[in-house]
């Protein structure tokens, strides 16, 4: 990729997606300080996360999907940026590591709710030139051709992210979508993300969740897709809210869940505990059966042999034990 910008420039909008370049992303482009949108997505470039854009103060977009990034996300704890960043997409990458909760804490822009600005729609960039960029949404790619500034997203799918989900990312209520499916999230579901009153969109399938479904999800009344499945969740699904509406195949693959829209009845889950006792009982109680029985048959053998040879050898000792002589055959 060429070294674009230099002092002074004025650039707002870098679109290179759909390409083949390679290598790093060239620093200079922190020079660009009046851009606005990112877009590097659907290359083949190979470099750790550029921990210097978020200098970028004016920066809303910024499109990583698709390439060979790799490391971790997080930045150093002091870590200051974003702060007008309505839209990252860092999908099918081969990010590291986890998500420190202080990482979310200075994206400012994400934490104004969008009714603030109904009354005055704006679009990024705007001009002779309409930007516009793909992302994932309720479960399809969804092109936008103008890119409003109400619109918030965030997709990190399909990396290697590990750890628990923060807590803080219920602190951007202005967002829309949230996709973090495909990677490798323990722990349990934060009920912090039913403070997001204007998602419309939460991914969090194929991960390794633990725990409950969060009572305060019913309260995300925008909410149209919802994809939980292929995780490690248990007890009953929440009723009530928008969770009605959602079909089975957003909780399938969780064992552990019971309650409509699934047709496992709550009440019919048995632990594992309880399984490995019936199966431990099982075992004993065959292993007894089995002795007394190896028991009875050598013991049955056992006497019928020593009672041929005493009638045999010594049939006095018969008439005193039991006070019968055998009869001897006539010739």
């Amino acid at each position: 990729m060429p070294h674009t910008c230099g002092d002074g420039s004025q650039l707002l909008t870098l679109d290179v997606s759909h390409n083949h370049l390679q290598g790093k992303i060239p620093q200079t482009l922190i020079k660009c300080q009046e851009l606005q949108v990112l877009n590097l997505g659907h290359n083949n470039m190979s470099d750790t996360f550029p921990f210097w854009l978020p200098n970028l103060p004016k920066l809303q977009v910024l499109i990583l999907r698709s390439n060979r990034f790799y490391g971790p996300i997080r930045g150093p704890h002091n870590f200051m940026g974003f702060v007008n960043l309505r839209i990252i997409d860092l999908s099918f990458n081969d990010f590291t590591g986890s998500l420190p909760s202080h990482y979310f804490k200075n994206w400012t822009s994400m934490m104004e709710s969008s009714k603030k600005n109904e009354s005055e729609l704006k679009y990024i960039g705007e001009g002779y030139y309409q930007d516009s960029v793909t992302l994932m949404n309720k479960g399809q790619e969804m092109e936008l051709i103008k890119i409003l500034t109400i619109f918030v997203a965030i997709d990190l799918s399909n990396n290697a992210l590990h750890g628990e989900i923060p807590t803080t990312i219920g602190d951007l209520q202005s967002l829309i979508v949230l996709n973090l499916s495909s990677n490798c999230f323990t722990g349990a579901i934060p009920s912090s993300l039913g403070n997001l009153r204007e998602l419309e969109s939460l991914d969090l399938s194929n991960n390794k969740l633990s725990g409950v479904i969060p009572q305060q999800l019913i309260s995300l009344t925008f909410l149209g897709y919802l994809n939980l499945s292929v995780n490690h969740l248990t007890s009953p699904i929440p009723q009530g809210g928008q969770i009605w509406v959602f079909p089975s195949s957003s909780f399938e693959g969780n064992w552990g869940l019971c309650g409509l829209p699934l047709s496992q009845k709550c009440g019919t889950i048995l632990p594992t505990s309880h399984f490995d006792k019936i199966s431990s009982d099982s075992l004993l109680s065959s292993f007894t059966w089995k002795a007394v029985a190896i028991g009875y048959g050598c013991g049955l053998i056992i006497g019928l042999v020593g009672g041929y040879i005493i009638i045999l050898w010594r049939p006095n000792l018969m008439f005193i034990i039991f006070g019968v002589l055998p009869q001897r055959r006539q010739r």
